[in-house]
């Protein structure tokens, strides 16, 4: 069956991840960046956010379009990561 969340524009995005000696790392399904650095990168997946931690970690290739990354560098973890969608003030949050 398919997920009607993972099609878009006519044409179905899956998510993967390939990891090639803790070195290079390629990730399909992925809607947007977030944020990089050498040392993170946070991906928004059709899997949901995805943070990766690493040391000299460079993307070497960026296509929204087809929903591609490739990074390159010293991968040391994955981790997906709950939205965090706004729960209103601290006081409303006190007082449920």
């Amino acid at each position: 069956m398919i997920d009607q969340k993972a099609i878009e524009g006519g044409r179905i995005r899956a998510h993967s991840i390939h990891i090639d000696e803790r070195q290079l790392m390629r990730v399909s399904g992925v809607k947007d960046v977030d944020s990089f650095n050498e040392q993170e990168v946070q991906l928004l997946t059709e899997a949901g956010p995805l943070r990766i931690e690493g040391n000299g970690l460079h993307v070497t290739k960026l296509d929204l379009d087809a929903g591609q990354v490739i990074l390159e560098g010293d991968i040391f973890a994955l981790e997906y990561v709950e939205d965090s969608q706004p729960q209103g003030s601290v006081l409303s949050r006190l007082f449920r």
